[in-house]
């Protein structure tokens, strides 16, 4: 017999991972920091059958700076990035790089300023975002840059499976207090780089 509704445990939602809310509350709110909408896109490649990893990136907690800078004692000295991948026509693809490879979107136009509202997120839908030191470049926020963060990344430690599994191996950086504290800032962005409303 099952036991009675409040005695049963909660069900992990399996895209929960370290974030403070789920997937589906982030589509919900249409907002969320720039790690809870990589794994609502990586949800939804996953839905459509398109298999999904994630490269783990210990990046230096000064690239985050700028776009909290009153929140600097709470960022670690090395913040833990899932950077998504996705398997398409046999390749797997990152992030950076599903609107177009680093030589098409160094041509377009935009720039990451790592400024305000701006997210990686929002960067990489306009911008060529390049973790290994590849671009000429830096990130100037000017037309046609390419972003090269090589600069900020500390440790690459590799492909998983999950953010999960990345996260279960690797620790949280920001301590639970930091991520409750920061979730109103860093959730409440949408689309583009704006603040949305509450819901």
């Amino acid at each position: 017999m099952d036991p009675p509704e409040r005695h049963r445990p909660r069900r992990a939602d399996p895209h929960r991972g370290h974030r403070l809310r789920s997937t589906s509350r982030t589509l919900t709110l249409g907002r969320g920091s720039c790690s809870q909408r990589m794994a609502v896109l990586e949800a939804v490649a996953r839905a459509i059958a398109v298999p999904t990893r994630v490269r783990g990136l210990l990046v230096d907690g000064v690239f985050w700076y700028p776009r909290f800078p009153r929140l600097k004692p709470l960022v670690p000295e090395r913040v833990l990035l899932a950077w998504p991948e996705f398997l398409l026509d046999g390749d797997w693809v990152p992030i950076a790089e599903l609107f177009g490879s680093p030589d098409e979107m160094s041509a377009a136009s935009g720039g990451f300023t790592n400024k305000g509202g701006e997210t990686l997120f929002d960067a990489v839908a306009r911008t060529a975002v390049d973790w290994d030191g590849h671009a000429a470049a830096s990130c100037d926020g000017g037309p046609g840059a390419v972003c090269d963060l090589s600069d900020h990344l500390r440790l690459d430690l590799g492909h998983f499976t999950s953010r999960d599994e990345l996260f279960a191996r690797h620790g949280q950086t920001l301590c639970l207090p930091a991520r409750t504290f920061a979730e109103p800032v860093l959730g409440r962005w949408a689309a583009g780089g704006r603040a949305a409303r509450p819901a």
